[in-house]
């Protein structure tokens, strides 16, 4: 098979990472990569919200399958583009991206089909919105309803706190058009899980467990990121739990969505809360999750080419994953002063050297190679990955790999897995 993968960052490197060692693999291109997805897979020069460019090197290229990594190409339509022309694709479409392209969306489609969720309202009317804080309470969580790359997500302790996300957001528009309507909903309580399952439109397989931090520093202090690591399994979700998230949230969600005329074909990434009544549904994304991903694939025994066709194709009921006993973690080395403004082009040295931690991978996020060098090109820009017999080593592994890198303008979290670990 010749395949396309989408996107350039960590969970893309993953992906690729996986595709490759795949018999089923004849041919892997990635647009646009980055500087380690080369070393798997021909990079192609083609942004990944170029949706014609993107269908277009598809049919010159006899493409076979098209893995899209980022929800943007999703919500934009990409899938529906290429299914046009005939081209298997492991992604959603449009209408069925937007569980993740509008929260709004999300929240009412939970509240038709009676899926866990915390308390909510919608508004686009900034008085209205503030109304509904001072008559609610706090702590609150004030959320932009349209896609925010992870970071339109406010906790907010005080009422002055939440009015002022609601100032940001709507009126000084700090998110652009993922602003045009937001969602302020009650503060669930507990521990917060990630849960994959692959859906074919009827099926869904469910993946291992994982669990992110958020919060750019230690003790998960500071504001929210993309994600600076994470970890599988996560001893939260039991095996009782499990089952519990696939009869009360994800499958009704697919239910719903077939119900709706948006049958879902993808992966279905349910960020839960695990509270004292049972897991709650934080949000959907439409994709794998960055940095879950590159654990998720680090555990990943079975052939992923084999499982992500058969999403595609809609056979999922004939697949059977296997999965490595160790534990997985990915510690993501960010640019200082991420999330906010950082600086680009710095160097970074001495990656070969991680090579000698038994277990570590090294996934390029925000990379580019010029001259024979790896520069910083993003704001989360490595993801040190290990396998281990528990989470303790994992992060063991991962930290000494960590070590031997040379980049002093990087930083990253040094207690990733710290909650499975006190467990």
């Amino acid at each position: 098979m010749k395949i396309l993968v989408v996107g350039g960052g960590g969970r893309e490197h993953a992906l690729c990472r996986s595709i490759a060692k795949s018999p089923k693999c004849e041919k892997l291109y990635c647009a646009p990569g980055n500087a380690g997805i080369a070393e798997d897979a021909e990079c192609v020069n083609i942004g990944g919200e170029d949706v014609e460019g993107l269908v277009a090197f598809t049919v010159e290229k006899w493409i076979d399958l098209v893995v899209v990594g980022p929800e943007v190409p999703l919500v934009l339509g990409l899938a529906d583009r290429l299914e046009e022309k005939g081209v298997k694709v492991f992604g959603p479409s449009a209408d069925a991206a937007l569980l993740e392209g509008s929260k709004a969306f999300m929240k009412d489609l939970f509240a038709r089909y009676n899926v866990p969720t915390a308390a909510y309202e919608r508004f686009s009317d900034f008085d209205a919105a503030v109304a509904y804080v001072k008559n609610q309470g706090v702590p609150i969580v004030v959320k932009a309803s349209g896609l925010a790359a992870g970071k339109g997500v406010i906790l907010c302790q005080t009422k002055e706190e939440a009015i002022a996300a609601l100032d940001q957001i709507i009126n000084q528009r700090v998110f652009g058009k993922a602003g045009d309507e937001v969602v302020v909903e009650e503060l669930l309580v507990g521990e917060e899980v990630s849960f994959f399952a692959l859906v074919d439109g009827d099926t869904a397989l469910p993946l291992v467990s994982a669990q992110d931090h958020k919060a750019a520093y230690d003790g998960d202090k500071g504001p929210n990121t993309g994600g600076m690591g994470a970890y599988s399994p996560a001893p939260v979700v039991t095996p009782a739990v499990a089952d519990q998230i696939m009869k009360e949230i994800i499958q009704p969600t697919i239910d719903g969505m077939a119900a709706e005329g948006r049958p879902y074909k993808g992966v279905l990434f349910a960020g839960l809360m695990i509270t004292e009544d049972g897991p709650k549904t934080l949000e959907f994304n439409v994709r794998f999750g960055d940095p879950e991903c590159q654990v998720l694939m680090a555990r990943l025994k079975s052939d992923l080419v084999e499982a992500l066709d058969a999403t595609a194709e809609g056979r999922l009921k004939d697949i059977t994953l296997q999965w490595r006993d160790e534990a997985a973690m990915v510690v993501v080395m960010a640019a200082e002063g991420y999330p906010g403004s950082y600086q680009e082009g710095s160097e970074i040295r001495n990656l070969m050297a991680t090579g000698d931690v038994e277990g570590v991978t090294v996934f390029h996020a925000g990379t580019k190679a010029v001259n024979g060098k790896v520069l910083a090109s993003g704001g989360r820009v490595l993801g040190v990955t290990s396998l281990g017999q528990d989470v303790a080593r994992a992060q063991s592994r991962a930290y000494e790999a960590v070590d031997k890198i040379d980049w002093p303008e990087g930083f990253c979290r040094r207690d990733i897995g710290w909650r499975a670990i006190d467990r």
